[in-house]
């Protein structure tokens, strides 16, 4: 992690050193640990050891993951991000990726495949990453769910959250995009048009072959969402078999 980047993130985090209690590993050094994680794809305890003990830090992350310091962290960086005008809202685009598990990934205490969003694809065992990203590349929300899952399972879920704060202005947080493009197997038969519609919120979507309505479409549009296929890609790479670390890679794309 640079210096501009810590800057950036120290003040979202919970004090270094609590009011009771011994004070907390460095924060930074933490933050790194977790990074290499993420970047390597490896287990906690494959970590080196000049992160320092790989218990200290995978603790750290699932306390913070409880207390939802990540969700937080990220709702501010987007909200610098949208004072800086560096999130654009004329088009969001829908997409989504699937994330291969391990075999031997389920069964974690206190949880069933289900909710660790695990199943089985045609891919085999699996998660699925659902994902809905701004017109500049940068990602906006995530939704996991089981492998074998269809697009529309998320898409309630990427459209009535991810709602971004205003920073030093009045009014409601920014939530809904002017424009969605989203690829044609995420709309059975008009429900997601008739959404759309509803709220106001123009729409770049093909059209499948038994929707007997026309209409028009604009084809430069959609030729931008290789924008959120690069972020995938981007994801992908930094994350390899760790969909829950997806938020390192965030942070590494608004820094």
């Amino acid at each position: 992690m640079t210096d501009n980047q810590w800057e950036r993130l120290e003040p979202l985090l919970p004090p270094q050193k609590p009011q009771r209690g011994r004070p907390n590993a460095d924060h930074r050094r933490i933050i790194n640990a977790i990074l290499w994680i993420d970047r390597t794809a490896s287990t906690w305890r494959d970590l080196p050891e000049k992160h320092g003990p790989w218990r200290t830090v995978a603790s750290r992350f699932y306390r913070w993951q409880k207390a939802e310091v990540w969700d937080q962290v990220l709702k501010a960086l987007q909200s610098h991000k949208d004072a800086e005008g560096e999130l654009d809202w004329e088009v969001h685009y829908l997409d989504s990726t699937i994330v291969r598990a391990h075999q031997l990934a389920s069964g974690a205490k206190g949880g069933d495949q289900k909710e660790q969003a695990l199943g089985y694809s045609q891919g085999g065992f699996s998660t699925k990453v659902h994902i809905r990203s701004e017109r500049r590349g940068k990602p906006m929300v995530f939704y996991l769910s089981e492998g074998q899952r269809n697009e529309m399972v998320s898409f309630w879920a990427l459209m009535e959250s991810g709602e971004v704060k205003r920073v030093g202005r009045g009014g409601r947080p920014s939530l809904r995009p002017r424009r969605i493009s989203a690829p044609t197997r995420a709309t059975p038969r008009g429900v997601l048009r008739r959404y759309l519609r509803r709220l106001g919120i123009r729409m770049t979507i093909p059209r499948r072959t038994n929707e007997h309505r026309g209409g028009p479409f604009d084809r430069e549009i959609y030729r931008t969402r290789n924008l959120i296929e690069r972020l995938i890609n981007r994801l992908k790479l930094d994350s390899t078999a760790s969909p829950c670390l997806e938020f390192c890679a965030y942070l590494s794309r608004l820094g």
